[in-house]
């Protein structure tokens, strides 16, 4: 039997979207007053892999990530998913841009094995975690390199993410 120990903490990430500049800053800076400074941030990329969020988001997307420098722990997830769905609402409630949703928040962890997402939607490859809200684990990391699982988004598999993903762990085995 193995003994039980507590988990490391892990690097909060969150990815964030929209076609409008001003809103992925007003997300920038409502999580930096919840979760505290940015220790790592990516370019912001064009997100073309997939159409689905164009109806409620409109075209030309962009994606950026933040890791943030203070570590959780991983059931932190539950509470952070909850909140940046609350972002979500309040970014839409402002009025300042026509979509339906302008900004998307998804709040994930990395830590030196994986990366996970919350998602609000069950799938077979998702665990319950509480809430309402469920972790996959996106992407693993194994033979110095980021892998895909059968079920990885088409973008989280792209090279210039994992490049930004081997940043963060290097950052998260930095201040272990």
């Amino acid at each position: 039997m193995g003994g039980i120990r507590p988990h490391y903490p892990v690097l909060l990430i969150t990815a964030v979207f929209s076609r409008h500049h001003e809103a992925i800053d007003w997300g920038r800076a409502r999580l930096e007053e919840r979760y505290g400074p940015i220790a790592l941030e990516s370019e912001r990329f064009e997100f073309t892999e997939t159409s689905f969020y164009h109806a409620s988001m409109g075209d030309d997307l962009l994606k950026t990530f933040f890791a943030f420098e203070r570590r959780i722990e991983p059931l932190d997830l539950v509470d952070i998913k909850l909140h940046t769905n609350q972002l979500e609402e309040e970014c839409r409630a402002l009025g300042r841009w026509p979509e339906p949703r302008p900004l998307n928040l998804d709040p994930g962890y990395i830590s030196e094995a994986k990366l996970v997402l919350a998602t609000t939607k069950d799938r077979d490859h998702r665990l319950y975690l509480d809430r309402g809200v469920y972790a996959e684990v996106t992407l693993h990391y194994h033979h110095k390199a980021w892998r895909k699982r059968e079920w990885t988004y088409p973008d989280y598999q792209r090279a210039d993410f994992h490049a930004f993903f081997d940043r963060c762990r290097q950052y998260l085995r930095a201040v272990k």
